[in-house]
């Protein structure tokens, strides 16, 4: 049957709406259509263009019936359908058969893009095709249509775009690629700039690499065309209105960048090289690959960009999150309509970017109303090798940039030996994120000259690519000789370039070995002016966190008064009005202190971001900071009602990720001190999905890079018999990270304390990341409250001593903290014990020895001292207060050691509960 026969069946309106289709979106209608609509096309612009305006599905309908009966086209017409399954093929296919791998043969792709397989043959080559139309060029011959798409789609650059779906961006890059057939167009004196700018990359390696031999640098040797691109992409987004540049990488070719886009003095890097000591005590640094910088650059026409480039650990991808979180808060603070002033960029290696699953989070982000940044350029660093694993075993996706299809991004795959098609590919990628704010990667191939480090033998696992490798000449040496023969330069230029730079390291080598310490200069500290870094024992010093009552009773009216033209569900206006009438009677509880404490800081000036899943109305219904209208769904936040604000709060319920936003609001917090930034685990132990961010970032970021962070962690925690993975938040890891001065952490027990506690994160004038173990079943219990004066008056108490005794009565102290505090009251007032006192500590680190030196000392007659958790023995605080606690000798009452946190049985894990419980009253229990 012949394949065209189709046509004559079909009704003339059915071809009007399909055509409609095919002009929103080619690729949604099936691929014989396809052709036959782009058929339509150039043969309306030739023929039928005035009566195709009157009658649009009768004009498609009489070019469908020029098919005859018996399925045979014209040949002229079968000819031009092919011609445009080749352009088709091309800008689908054509990134596989480029000139892209500058070390070896690329791997072989079928069926090819020969014009045999699209039925046209040699014998065509003369014929001119009414297909060239679409190309945006006049009629051509197959000849000159072949040689257009070999130069746009298959020489040194080859992109993916045709899987988008938006019409306007495909047609956008489309056009953008016809310009001069996709090939670089520079001046001479932009050539030569190229040339200065891989001179450096190149000699700058090649200074390390004889003056510190077998140390590691993570050389950049192999892809020492991103530096003139960097330098490009900053010169021409600032001509574009970027002012900030947020960039994060991972080692390779660090401090090459740090030396030759962001001006980082050699001097320092000389001194990080020689293991000199630093120049305060408490910090401990990281290695020099690690440290981040921020730059002010003046670009070349006077224009001047503020360039970040964040700190990272060996995870080699968690950074990405991190910048753009960073990013994001820049834009709020000082771009809140025009997210396009701040540019961040991630710089990827090619194993990690294919292989960690937090830059399939990151990607996820960019979209997100909560974490969008208005598109990022992707630069992936491709040394066709990820430490000894070939590219083969490292992925199972074509290319390792297949995750900017998540999005529908768009990608450069990009020879790295061609600097100029780097650059191009470079302003390629700023023009589409400047013009569409959305996402775009460059596929940087290359190799890795030596094996991971320095000191590593990549022959080992690699030998055949190292040979073909140590045969290459390096990318300054490529275009030197392209210029020579061009007439642009001679090699007394090159020369005299070369010997200039080196120099000057010579200089700055002798210079930096006449000084004893390394001195780091802390990331952003443009961004921290006023603020101080402290120790512990500044922590623990008291902070006025007060705020005047009538202002307080004002806030409460905003937060407890929905709109009344506005239709809500019976229990949202129960809850939201009962806050007004608890705060009269003076039971405020948690929801409502919480919902205080971020109004009370806002009319402060501070603002207040809070995110994590189902954070707007809460996992356990406690927030309730966005209701929604019943019948509309229309989205109120009544903390924006408070009159006299002068900060934001803005709250997201984030996507099902923790690593990725956890990095995200982390990045937030570091770009802007002044924003109460919170992030909040649907429970606790979620944040285990966040551990690297926890681990590498948040409890020892200010020790290793001078960075100071006042990221907030809501965890719940508290075992109410809900299973293993619903009970502990694994305070024990948390307790087990902190050291000196790193952060606090706190289980409060009531919701002034929890008040106070938000207050103080913001009151002070240096930021320690905070971790709180946030309550479940307390969120509601009626003893869980607090007063007015509490409120306006109070202060957050790092311990709470038991004033319902008489002191001299108590026989039994028992420290505690958390919501296990109101189980062992319930079982004190159950026995009638008046002789056993409950002390509560609300801050675990920095732990308050002195006001618990005072504590104990009060009860004269006490002569045993318990701690008690509901954790099992292994985990909670127990091993923590063995550490740090020594003040008396006192006995556990707690569960045995257990492999998981809870049972998942309700009648054991009660059981267990209750047992602990008894301990305390009884020490000879279960001994």
């Amino acid at each position: 049957m012949d394949r065209f026969s189709f046509l004559n069946a079909a009704h003339t309106e059915f071809f009007a709406d399909l055509y409609d289709q095919y002009l929103q979106n080619p690729d949604s209608v099936e691929p014989s259509w396809r052709a036959f609509f782009q058929g339509f096309d150039f043969g309306l612009t030739t023929y039928n263009e005035e009566n195709y305006a009157d009658n649009k599905a009768q004009e498609l309908a009489n070019y469908a019936a020029n098919v005859p009966q018996n399925g045979q086209v014209s040949d002229k017409l079968q000819k031009e359908f092919n011609v445009l399954k080749l352009i088709d093929g091309y800008r689908t296919r054509g990134h596989l058969f480029t000139e892209t791998n500058p070390v070896r043969d690329r791997r072989v792709y079928n069926p090819n893009l020969d014009i045999e397989n699209f039925g046209l043959t040699s014998a065509d080559l003369n014929t001119v095709f009414d297909a060239a139309k679409v190309l945006g060029q006049k009629p051509s011959s197959l000849q000159q249509i072949l040689n257009h798409l070999k130069n746009v789609y298959c020489q040194h650059i080859g992109i993916e775009y045709m899987y988008m779906r938006n019409p306007e961006i495909i047609q956008w890059i489309q056009d953008k690629l016809n310009i001069n057939d996709n090939l670089p167009n520079f001046d001479n004196e932009q050539k030569k700039h190229i040339l200065g700018k891989l001179n450096e990359a190149v000699s700058f390696e090649n200074f390390l690499h004889t003056k510190y031999v077998g140390q590691k640098r993570f050389s950049l040797e192999g892809g020492e065309s991103i530096i003139p691109a960097l330098d490009a992409l900053i010169e021409s987004a600032a001509e574009k209105g970027v002012e900030h540049f947020v960039m994060g990488m991972a080692h390779r070719g660090r401090l090459n960048i740090l030396a030759n886009i962001f001006g980082k003095a050699t001097q320092d890097i000389f001194s990080e090289f020689d293991g000199k000591d630093y120049d305060k005590e408490y910090f401990d640094g990281d290695v020099k690959y690690h440290l981040g910088l921020t730059a002010e650059r003046k670009t070349k026409s006077g224009k001047k960009i503020n360039l970040n480039l964040a700190p990272n650990p060996s995870h080699l991808e968690t950074v990405g999150a991190v910048i753009e979180g960073i990013t994001r808060a820049k834009q709020d603070k000082y771009f809140p309509n025009d997210c396009s002033k701040v540019l961040p960029i991630a710089v990827h290696g090619d194993a990690a970017v294919a292989g960690q699953g937090i830059v399939y989070e990151i990607v996820q982000m960019a979209q997100l109303d909560g974490y969008k940044t208005g598109g990022t350029i992707h630069i992936v660093i491709n040394n066709q090798v990820g430490f000894t694993t070939n590219y083969l075993d490292a992925r199972s996706s074509t290319y390792c940039t297949d995750v900017a299809k998540v999005t529908l991004s768009p990608v450069l795959h990009v020879n790295s030996d061609d600097a100029e098609a780097v650059v191009h590919a470079m302003l390629f990628a700023l023009d589409f994120r400047m013009q569409f704010g959305r996402d775009v990667f460059i596929d940087l191939l290359g190799y890795r000259k030596y094996g991971h480090n320095e000191g590593d033998e990549p022959r080992f696992t690699q030998p055949v690519l190292y040979k073909l490798i140590a045969r290459q000449k390096n990318p300054r040496d490529i275009y030197a000789d392209k210029l020579i023969t061009a007439g642009i330069v001679d090699a007394s230029y090159l020369a005299k370039i070369e010997n200039d730079y080196k120099e000057n390291l010579d200089e700055n080598l002798q210079a930096s070995r006449k000084k004893d310490l390394t001195i780091i200069k802390p990331f952003m500290q443009d961004e921290w002016q006023g603020f101080v870094q402290v120790s512990d024992d500044e922590m623990l010093k008291k902070v006025d966190t007060t705020f005047n009552q009538k202002k307080l009773d004002d806030i409460i009216v905003s937060i407890s008064t929905l709109p009344s033209d506005k239709k809500f569900i019976n229990k949202i206006s129960k809850i939201i009005t009962d806050r007004k009438t608890m705060y009269d009677n003076d039971v405020i509880d948690w929801g409502t202190a919480e919902s205080l404490a971020y109004g009370s800081l806002m009319t402060e000036g501070y603002d207040v971001r809070v995110s994590g899943q189902d954070v707007e109305r809460g996992t356990f219904s406690h927030r309730h900071a966005v209701v929604k209208v019943e019948d509309s769904e229309e989205e109120v936040v009544l903390l924006d009602s408070i009159n006299d604000k002068k900060g934001k709060f803005t709250i997201f319920n984030s996507f099902l990720s923790e690593y990725g936003v956890l990095g995200f609001d982390y990045g937030y917090a570091l770009a802007n001190p002044n924003a109460l930034t919170i992030w909040e685990a649907q429970f606790g132990d979620f944040s285990n999905g966040a551990q690297i961010m926890i681990d590498q970032y948040i409890s020892c970021g200010e020790d290793k890079w001078n960075n100071q962070n006042g990221i907030v962690l809501l965890l719940p925690h508290g075992y109410e018999g809900q299973g293993a993975e619903h009970s502990s938040a694994r305070m024990e890891r948390y307790l087990q990270l902190c050291a000196r001065h790193n952060m606090y952490v706190a289980d409060c027990t009531t919701p002034a304390n929890f008040y106070h506690l938000l207050r103080r994160q913001m009151k002070t004038k240096f930021r320690k990341p905070l971790v709180v173990f946030t309550p479940k079943s307390l969120l509601r219990h009626p003893l869980c409250v607090s007063s007015r004066e509490e409120l306006a008056n109070g202060s957050f108490q790092e311990v709470i001593d038991d004033t319902s005794v008489d002191k001299k009565n108590v026989k039994t102290l028992v420290f505690c903290t958390g919501k296990f505090y109101f189980d062992i009251l319930a079982e004190r007032q159950n026995l009638d014990r008046n002789d056993v006192a409950l002390v509560r500590i609300e801050q675990l680190f920095p732990l308050p020895v002195e006001q618990l030196k005072a504590i104990i000392a009060s009860y004269p007659n006490a002569d045993d001292f318990v701690w008690a958790q509901e954790e099992p023995k292994n985990m909670g605080a127990y091993s923590f207060m063995l550490m740090n606690f020594d003040l008396v000798k006192w006995r556990l009452a707690s569960l045995k050691a257990y492999a998981a946190p809870a049972a998942g049985s309700h009648t054991r894990d009660r059981r267990r509960h209750t047992d602990a419980i008894r301990m305390v009253f009884d020490k000879n229990l279960f001994r």
